[in-house]
């Protein structure tokens, strides 16, 4: 049975050797992936440790198995249509809307947005940024190339829940017009237009600087901080604070809350957290 104090050895080491630090991690969480890795490689701990210090592609494999990359298209459809009518009042007179997703994964997350904001006619309008720290996943995002028949029920169950709550009078959408179904090989593939709207880039959301200047309107950052500790959720609350317009929205996953100072620093509206400002919008 591995120690806690062997992992804590581990991620120091780590850190120490690689660009990666996973040191303020959830302990629960990452604990239970690295014995996944040690179980899956048939490694012991010492071993792990020589393999990470000398071979960079198993570094990769290691981020990879560390990081939690489950995500699917329209993922909690009744979180979208909760959002978007909010969202829609806040930035539907701006020339220019800027939408960081911040741990996006594959990038489904992504074309789920781009396709409402199609919708809503704000397309043309926005400029969007997906960022992950796992390489493959970014690759993945950037060919928009998915799984059919799984995605498939979450575009139909997204229509359902349209219908009970549409968006801003929408109440379904032809996906058709967004993705080529290709049955026989099981492969849902988003079309040219709408992917050539993203830049996706791989980036350590906890290590590195952000690669862009913009300021940002819509902040996505879902299932992502409840793999970290309170002490990184504080950095990372003040990364997305100061990166946001005043009255800028932060949408965090199911379970994930706002603790410590920022939580003064924005308001809750349901699934949204606003950033303070002067004045409040009116829903």
């Amino acid at each position: 049975m591995v120690g806690e104090t062997a992992f804590r050895e581990y991620l120091n080491e780590l850190k120490k050797h690689t660009p990666y630090d996973f040191s303020e991690y959830s302990d629960n969480s990452i604990h239970r992936r690295i014995r996944k890795i040690l179980k899956d490689y048939d490694l012991t701990m010492q071993q792990l440790l020589e393999r990470t210090k000398t071979d960079e592609d198993f570094v990769e494999k290691v981020v990879e198995e560390i990081t939690v990359n489950t995500t699917e298209l329209f993922r909690d459809p009744e979180i979208w249509t909760n959002i978007y009518d909010k969202i829609f009042a806040g930035v539907k007179s701006k020339k220019t809307i800027n939408i960081w997703h911040a741990g996006c994964s594959s990038g489904m997350e992504v074309y789920s947005n781009l396709i409402i904001m199609s919708e809503l006619g704000l397309l043309d309008r926005i400029k969007v940024y997906g960022t992950d720290i796992n390489a493959r996943m970014v690759r993945q995002a950037k060919s928009g190339k998915y799984a059919l028949k799984f995605n498939l029920e979450q575009l139909q169950a997204f229509n359902k829940s349209l219908k009970k709550k549409p968006i801003q009078g929408i109440s379904e959408i032809d996906f058709t017009k967004y993705f080529e179904f290709h049955e026989e090989e099981d492969v849902l593939i988003v079309k040219d237009f709408l992917r050539k709207v993203p830049w996706f880039v791989k980036h350590d959301l906890v290590q590195e600087e952000i690669p862009f200047y913009n300021k940002f309107d819509i902040v996505f950052c879902r299932n992502v901080l409840i793999y970290f500790n309170a002490s990184l959720q504080s950095k990372l609350f003040k990364r997305f604070h100061d990166q946001m317009y005043p009255g800028a929205f932060l949408l965090l996953g199911n379970h994930e809350n706002m603790s410590g100072f920022y939580k003064t620093k924005f308001s809750k509206n349901g699934p949204l957290f606003v950033k303070n400002n002067s004045f409040h919008f009116k829903y």
